[in-house]
């Protein structure tokens, strides 16, 4: 099957029942960012049309999930996007990727590939309402252990972010990532998939008449089929490590500052959208480190998008880098709200005279996988998350587990915390051991 200028792929599949009375032709039908090809009473594939690479973006159902009632026993054209006609009877009939049905898949789903097909479909073609999310970001705080080959937080703010950013201007969709895998190498069970590169066409000079626009089409193809293109964070990484490492003796340098001042729009630029109080404790200080990544990104993005959207003028980009970082963060706290809400936790975290309650410790799982997610990607946090995440440890952790944490990277010692810590603690044996352990780990 052709997919794009470039290549084309070839799948084989396995058929359960090889009955020649019961095979019928397959059918091809256009979905828009899917093509259909779909078997009746053997399978029902949904083939990636936009993001071909990786076929784990791809649904390939057999059994009852292939079923399609009103053409189980037709002959089938697809004339038009998202239109069938059934052939015995003349009957025309639309046909759309079912939202509650996707996300019954996804619920039901074992492997990953089916996961990462259906999460990623649910998170880039349908209409992103707030129950919508609330379902995927539930589905999240069930399954994180059980997610071998993808991380399913970091899945959804990358294919979220994608969503919401590319309508902004044209090729940005080739230039924002739209997943946190740079491959897989799974199996699908029954399919196998070869790709054949397709030389592109020969312009022939006959008459002027479309030959510039059929010139720059082919151009553009060529541009922007690059994978390097989307924007990876090896470069915001490694300049994070030396500023973090280099500390106090750069903080007053222009450079820097202008880093921080891109922190500042985005926060600033967050603020606008979100006039209520916040449920979860979070956007309440200020955090260097959290800061300084948010400046960093900021940057880092702008000079992405200046090189290869130079028709775009550097206002609209800075617009562009500004919402991606705060949308970022903004999906951040929208997972930390909806758990917030499902634990039903209020701001007792902060009181450590108090052992925190099984949906405390179910919170603070969480927020130490959104951290692993973090870190992962080299994504800012939300100024807040470490003194919530602490509070939440000192409250759920026995002390040598809690200072395995911290001096293991997992807890950060936050200024905020360890001064109400410090205050708050009265003089037992048990309290003073704890506040001399965390003492002993501050920096200099």
């Amino acid at each position: 099957y052709y997919f794009s200028p470039g290549y084309n792929k070839t799948f084989t599949v396995s058929l359960e029942r090889t009955e020649s009375h019961q095979l019928k032709e397959v059918a091809f039908m256009n979905l828009g960012n899917y093509v259909a090809a779909y078997l009746p009473g053997q399978f029902l594939h949904l083939l990636n049309i936009q993001h071909p690479d990786l076929l784990c973006y791809s649904l390939f159902l057999t059994g009852e999930d292939a079923r399609i009632d009103m053409l189980q026993n037709c002959s089938i054209r697809s004339p038009l996007v998202s239109t069938v006609l059934d052939c015995h009877v003349g009957s025309m009939y639309a046909v759309s990727i079912s939202d509650s049905a996707l996300l019954q898949f996804l619920q039901n789903s074992k492997r990953d590939s089916e996961r990462l097909a259906a999460l990623h479909c649910a998170l880039l073609y349908f209409q992103h309402t707030e129950d919508l999310e609330m379902q995927i970001i539930w589905w999240i705080s069930e399954n994180l252990s059980t997610c071998h080959s993808f991380d399913p937080i970091q899945e959804f703010i990358i294919a979220s972010l994608y969503c919401r950013m590319c309508p902004e201007t044209h090729n940005l969709d080739k230039l924002l990532p739209y997943t946190s895998l740079l491959d897989w190498i799974g199996i699908i069970p029954g399919v196998t998939c070869a790709t054949e590169i397709i030389s592109l066409p020969v312009l022939e000079f006959q008459n002027s008449k479309g030959f510039w626009e059929k010139l720059n089409s082919n151009l553009e193809s060529v541009k922007y089929a690059e994978p390097h293109l989307h924007y990876h964070n090896n470069v915001l990484r490694r300049e994070w490590r030396n500023l973090s490492e280099e500390g106090e003796e750069r903080r007053t340098t222009a450079y820097l500052r202008n880093i921080f001042e891109n922190a500042k729009k985005v926060l600033s630029h967050l603020n606008t959208w979100d006039s209520e109080e916040r449920l979860v404790p979070l956007f309440q200080e200020e955090d260097y480190q959290q800061q300084l990544l948010m400046g960093l990104m900021v940057a880092q993005l702008k000079d992405h998008l200046m090189r290869h959207l130079q028709y775009v003028g550097k206002k609209k980009i800075d617009q562009i880098v500004l919402d991606y970082v705060a949308n970022l963060l903004n999906l951040v706290h929208r997972i930390m709200k909806e758990v917030w809400r499902r634990y039903q936790l209020h701001s007792c975290i902060f009181c450590f005279d108090e052992r925190g309650s099984t949906g405390e410790f179910a919170v603070f799982h969480i927020m130490s996988r959104i951290l692993e997610a973090a870190n992962g990607m080299c994504m800012p946090l939300p100024p807040g998350f470490h003194t919530l995440h602490l509070g939440l440890g000192v409250r759920c952790l026995p002390l040598h587990t809690l200072l395995h944490y911290i001096d293991n990277g997992v807890l950060h010692l936050t200024e905020t915390c360890v001064r109400k810590l410090l205050k708050d603690l009265d003089d037992t044996e048990k309290n003073e051991k704890l506040k001399f352990s965390i003492v002993m780990r501050l920096p200099e």
